[in-house]
């Protein structure tokens, strides 16, 4: 961390990457019945194999722990000060980190299967959470309710995941075989919904386009927002284009289980120690703004 502060006070190191390794220095953890512990992951002994500590925890004898097993935790965005969790036990809780009190807690009609907050947007504190239920539910941190509801999966919602790009765009999985990509500001919502044909199989309506050939477990979008990555239960990953929807890749995932992804690619790679002309480290090409500043807007 202090090599992180250095290269920012001179100039060499981008802001971003110095909050991201603030952020993944503590790691939230929960479990099946119901606990949430939070973990220091400095290794402080220097050893390639150590055990992270565990600096705190919300056990079974705290008055506010979730009932039933913790199916999401996640750290609010913009400070480690304030986390999420959501539940089987039909809630969404929103913790002070300092003292390991509720600030909020959401209740919904249905089990809670999955919830995200948007990484970048500073115009929103919208959470989205997906539930047994085929409706997308947004809940506003601002005013502590639900703001609205997206509709257009016909079954329960497995895993949502914002674009860590654009502010207002969401993804969506359902068992209902489907991922769809919406705009919340719109009337409409839905964006599009996937086709992992890319439209060489007639479709009478874009509604009956599938992502997979079964359950659709979880999805998360690349660092850079311009790919989506999704899971299901037919064994199989799949690759999408965040901007068209076009299925560019599908890998064997060899799991029906799997229900949780995360993209986790190298900032920057080497570069050939006879190359006297470039820099020892370079930005991995993948990282490249693949759009122009126009489509960032509008």
């Amino acid at each position: 961390m202090l090599g992180f502060l250095s290269a920012r006070q001179t100039g060499l190191e981008d802001p971003l990457r110095l909050r991201r390794a603030e952020s993944t220095r503590s790691m939230l953890s929960g479990g099946s019945d119901g606990v949430i512990v939070l973990y220091d992951l400095e290794n402080s002994s220097r050893q390639s194999y150590y055990t992270c500590k565990a600096v705190c925890s919300i056990g079974r004898d705290h008055p506010d722990v979730h009932r039933y097993s913790v199916e999401t935790v996640q750290w609010y965005p913009h400070d480690t000060g304030m986390f999420t969790s959501s539940s089987f036990d039909k809630t969404l809780k929103v913790w002070d980190t300092n003292t390991l009190q509720t600030a909020d807690v959401f209740n919904f009609e249905e089990t809670v299967y999955s919830h995200h907050m948007s990484p970048v947007s500073t115009k929103h504190c919208l959470v989205a959470v997906g539930t047994r239920g085929p409706k997308v539910q947004l809940c506003d941190l601002k005013s502590g309710s639900c703001s609205h509801i997206l509709q257009g999966h016909r079954q329960e919602i497995l895993a949502v995941s914002w674009s860590p790009r654009h502010d207002y765009i969401l993804a969506t999985a359902s068992a209902d075989s489907r991922v769809k990509l919406w705009d919340v500001r719109r009337a409409s919502g839905c964006l599009i919904t996937l086709d992992q044909h890319n439209g060489k199989k007639s479709q009478a309506v874009e509604s009956a386009n599938t992502a997979h050939n079964g359950k659709v477990n979880g999805l998360c979008f690349t660092s850079d927002g311009l790919h989506l990555l999704t899971v299901g239960t037919d064994n199989r990953m799949r690759l999408w284009n965040s901007s068209n929807g076009e299925n560019t890749l599908e890998l064997y995932s060899g799991s029906r289980d799997c229900n949780i992804l995360a993209w986790v690619p190298s900032l920057y790679e080497p570069v050939p120690d006879d190359d006297e002309t470039a820099t020892k480290s370079q930005l991995n090409p993948a990282f490249e703004d693949a759009w122009s500043s126009s489509d960032e807007e509008g």
